[in-house]
This record gives C-alpha cells, sequence and structure tokens, in this order.
C-alpha cells in the first residue's frame, strides 16, 4: 500500500512540475486550448499506467514524446476522419467524383476527357502564374511524389522555407482553382 500511494504521489509531483510547460508546448502545435487539454490528459493517463515511472530517466523528454505523438495520432485520427466524411458524401451513384475523373486514364467518356482536359490546362496555366521557386516546390511535392525533406535536401534550402513556398503555392492554387471547382461540383 505505502508503494502504490508513494507512486501516486511521485505522478502527482510530476504533474505539478510539468503541466504549464507540456501544456504551452501542446498548445503550440494544437489549433484549440481544448484540444490541448485532451492531448495533456492523453499524456497525464498514459503517465499513470507506466509501471515504473520513477525509472524514467528524462522525464521531461519522455513527457514531450508522449505528447508529439499523442499530437500525432490526434492529426492522423482527423485526417482519416475528413478522408471518410468525403467517401461518405458519395454514395450518390449520380454524384461527381472529382478524383476519379481526374485520375481515369481509358475512359472513353468525351465527358470525362473534356473535364481532365479543362482542370489540367487550368493547374498549369496557374502553377505558371507563381513564382519559379513555389512552383518547382508544388510540381515536386504534388506530381513527382517527393516529401518535402527531400525537397529541401535537393535545393540546399531549409525545410521551413520549403514548406513555407508550398503553402504560397497551394494557397494561390486554391484561389485560382476555386471557380473551376464549382464548376465541377455543379456539373
Amino acid at each position: 500500500m505505502a508503494e502504490i500511494a508513494a507512486e501516486k504521489n511521485n505522478i502527482i509531483q510530476i504533474i505539478k512540475s510539468y503541466s504549464q510547460q507540456l501544456f504551452g508546448f501542446i498548445r503550440s502545435r494544437v489549433p484549440t486550448n481544448e484540444d490541448a487539454e485532451d492531448i495533456l490528459q492523453d499524456v497525464w493517463y498514459q503517465l499513470s499506467n507506466q509501471p515504473a515511472a520513477d525509472e524514467i530517466e528524462s522525464m521531461s523528454g519522455w513527457l514531450h514524446r508522449v505528447a508529439r505523438n499523442k499530437i500525432t495520432d490526434k492529426y492522423r485520427r482527423k485526417k482519416e476522419q475528413s478522408l471518410d466524411d468525403y467517401a461518405g458524401m458519395e454514395e450518390d451513384e449520380d454524384a461527381l467524383n472529382i478524383a476519379d475523373i481526374l485520375i481515369a486514364e481509358d475512359d472513353d467518356n468525351a465527358d470525362t476527357k473534356e473535364l481532365q482536359q479543362l482542370f489540367w490546362d487550368a493547374l498549369f496555366n496557374a502553377l505558371d502564374e507563381l513564382p519559379a521557386s513555389q512552383r518547382d516546390v508544388f510540381i515536386l511535392n504534388e506530381l513527382e511524389d517527393k516529401t518535402l525533406q527531400q525537397i529541401a535536401d535537393m535545393q540546399g534550402e531549409k525545410l521551413k522555407t520549403i514548406i513555407s513556398r508550398k503553402r504560397y503555392a497551394v494557397n494561390h492554387l486554391r484561389k485560382r482553382l476555386e471557380d473551376l471547382y464549382n464548376e465541377f461540383m455543379n456539373y
């Protein structure tokens, strides 16, 4: 009994010592306080289920690693849910599935081919409007399946610079292709 009480007391001390710092770390990486609180709660839960918490060499390192993993898990789940929601919208057999149209290869349907050509023309016209550095990052990442880290290494740039270029490119393309997207959805 004394051992269990000592372990609980140890966990309480750890929570008191690291709560504010860990919350700040998590909050800087998630959109809302509620998300940060949920993740922090998950971290404390995992700590409380750790069989030998007092044997962790670097408590701060362990807590931050668990927090990073929980943040990653949350984004992964959110992305999967978003994809599931999108897939659920396609239950109507007559509904237009843009992705299917754009990647269809052996479709003899003239309408599909016309829509594909319209999209690709609009995309490449919008890409031509971008500075070369942004355009190159977008093409390498999205069309040639290079990771942002690979692009940074290839171009001798910092990863944050590459991420920024990609973000600018995506924002520009969203604005430029919004009307076309709306046309597809109303097709």
